[in-house]
């Protein structure tokens, strides 16, 4: 018992460690991916044999080719369950595996050479052409393991043999009849199905190591999207703290808490508390877009009113709206327009949607934003009168640190992550985000939700007419 476990402990590292566990659910699994494939051959050269020879010696000889067919199935059905984690099971699967193939190899072999010893003239082109097609394919889907597929092609090589002698010990002819062409070129055939083999098993070696590559780039990209997350949320962190301060401090001096600021210290202290500010967007955006990542947002996903979401969004720019000299208007919908979101991650979007519309939108200019209703969506949109975006440019809209213009020169700033974290939060909420443009005449980005209705199933009630009255006079106020 010593000196077996001294035998079984390396043989299971081995198997564990060398990917062979992967191998053997390769051969498994294509095994059964083809099993009908290969069944459907044997069936159409069973009914030619029966045909042409004795069909009871056939259809005996294939019925046992079936009952080996179905042995392999019931291996595959226990494979399945095997996680390539026990080599113990793994060592049981690769027995059944090698017993499968000598029962199937043999099974298939007595069924062509039963036809071959019935053919007594004429040669054997068809029992050969037989056991060609079930080597080349055992070269070709059994070349995961090199073992089994030399078990399987030694005994349908045993057969090619005893076909090429069939004839030889039959007639005793001379050398220069068909018979010995036929045998030599039998021996062509089978030099010929082991370079076949030897090429498919290392074809199959070169996309495992491949594979085997891949994967192991794959988990050194992981640890470095890890490590880059974790860095961007301690720097962020950090960062946020004193920056907080800073901002603080600025802003109380510029209100003249401390007294008159001079003249000449206003611009300098202004443009370093805008830039303070600006910092401090960058970092909510850096640490929205790793929580967004690493799927640590929670939404609390709520029944809202798309028309209220609307008017606390346009509510909380007025003040931005103001300063650049453009107005806002709010085209509510008149309809049952109820979503379900998360409230302050949805005004997070708007405020995006907005922001972007008023630094695109030159003074005196107009946004529009409205709702509408489609049979079982909700959309919510935001129309500027800006610059438009070119066509082709919707990977950069939306994608990571990028802007339609990202020159040193361009006139509107900021971090190229807005649009980037508005599509991953619309996503979550099962909606939709996409954009029409016109250079020249500006842009329309639309957000869309399914529609919900309250428990009973009927329409929320729509806002009352005062209601929306107020809203357009908010508008216009903006």
């Amino acid at each position: 018992m010593k000196y077996l476990n001294a035998f079984r402990e390396p043989w299971e590292s081995w198997l564990i460690s060398t990917g062979r566990e992967q191998q053997i659910k390769d051969y498994v699994v294509l095994l059964n991916q083809v099993v009908w494939q290969r069944q459907a051959s044997f069936f159409a050269a069973a009914l030619l044999a029966a045909f042409y020879f004795d069909p009871i010696m056939t259809f005996a000889s294939y019925s046992v080719v079936v009952l080996t067919e179905m042995l392999d199935l019931m291996l595959g059905r226990k494979s399945k369950a095997w996680d390539g984690q026990d080599p113990v099971v793994g060592q049981q699967i690769l027995k059944r595996i090698a017993i499968n193939t000598v029962l199937s190899a043999c099974a298939i072999s007595v069924f062509i050479v039963s036809i071959a010893v019935q053919q007594t003239s004429g040669g054997h082109f068809t029992p050969l052409f037989f056991l060609f097609s079930a080597a080349l394919f055992a070269a070709m889907y059994n070349s995961q393991m090199m073992g089994i597929l030399l078990l399987r092609l030694a005994i349908y090589g045993c057969a090619f043999l005893f076909i090429a002698f069939l004839d030889v010990v039959r007639y005793s002819p001379a050398l220069s009849s068909p018979i010995w062409q036929e045998f030599f070129t039998i021996i062509f055939v089978l030099y010929f199905l082991a370079d076949m083999s030897v090429k498919f098993y290392r074809n199959y070696q070169d996309r495992l190591s491949q594979m085997t590559l891949i994967k192991e780039e794959n988990e050194q990209t992981k640890a470095a999207l890890e490590i880059k997350s974790q860095f961007l949320s301690t720097v962020s962190h950090e960062l946020r703290t004193p920056l907080t301060s800073i901002i603080g401090g600025l802003d109380l001096v510029n209100n003249g808490v401390f007294g008159e600021v001079p003249e000449t210290l206003k611009p300098v202290i202004s443009i370093a508390a805008k830039n303070g500010h600006r910092l401090g967007k960058l970092i909510d955006d850096l640490l929205d877009l790793q929580k967004i990542e690493a799927g640590e947002i929670v939404f609390h996903l709520k029944q809202l009113d798309a028309n209220g979401l609307v008017k606390e969004a346009v509510e909380s720019t007025t003040g931005y709206a103001d300063k650049l000299g453009i107005q806002v208007t709010i085209l509510p919908c008149r309809d049952d327009c109820q979503i379900l979101g998360d409230r302050s991650r949805l005004i997070q979007v708007m405020n995006n949607l907005l922001a972007n519309a008023l630094k695109f939108s030159g003074p005196g200019g107009t946004v529009k934003v409205g709702v509408e209703t489609f049979d079982t969506r909700v959309r919510i949109s935001v129309q500027d009168e800006g610059v438009g975006i070119p066509a082709g440019a919707k990977d950069r809209v939306f994608g990571k640190f990028s802007q339609v213009d990202s020159s040193d020169v361009r006139k509107v700033g900021g971090t190229g992550l807005g649009l980037n974290i508005s599509k991953q939060i619309v996503e979550r909420h099962s909606g939709t985000i996409d954009y029409t443009s016109e250079l020249g005449v500006g842009s329309t980005f639309c957000i869309e939700f399914d529609r919900v209705t309250d428990k009973d199933g009927a329409s929320v009630s729509p806002e009352p007419a005062a209601e929306l009255a107020s809203w357009n006079r908010v508008a216009q106020a903006t």
